[in-house]
This record gives structure tokens, C-alpha cells and sequence, in this order.
């Protein structure tokens, strides 16, 4: 499972490196299909990291591994 989250989150990261972002990640809770991650650059503390956050990056975990159900930033 985590190999498959890290491997979605490969396949992101070249987009948010286009605004000097990146992400990583924290961990993964099994019982509530929740992805921890951190943003990093300049995606931390952007105003709109939220949307980022929501409608791509969990979006594309979902689609990616079935089993993840939301994902959080730490």
C-alpha cells in the first residue's frame, strides 16, 4: 500500500516542483483510509495549498489506490 501512495505521490511531485513545491510522505492510517503528508517549498503556507491539497492531490490518490479515502497535511 505504501509503496503505491509513494509511487501517486512521485507522479505529483513534478507538478508542484513547477511552482518550487513538493510533497511528502507522513503516513498512512489503514482504519480511516487517511494519507498524512507534508507540503513542502512553496507549497507550505500557500493560500491556496488547501485546494492543492483536496482537489489534486487527493483526487489523484484516490484514483491511484482505491483504499485511500482522504488525505491530510501535518
Amino acid at each position: 500500500m505504501i509503496e503505491q501512495i509513494e509511487k501517486a505521490l512521485g507522479q505529483i511531485r513534478p507538478m508542484l516542483a513547477r511552482h518550487l513545491g513538493n510533497i511528502e510522505f507522513v503516513r498512512f492510517e489503514e482504519g480511516t483510509g487517511t494519507v498524512f503528508v507534508q507540503l513542502l517549498g512553496t507549497c507550505h503556507g500557500c493560500p491556496l495549498s488547501q485546494l492543492t491539497l483536496k482537489a489534486g492531490v487527493e483526487e489523484m490518490l484516490k484514483q491511484a489506490v482505491p483504499e485511500v479515502r482522504c488525505v491530510e497535511a501535518v
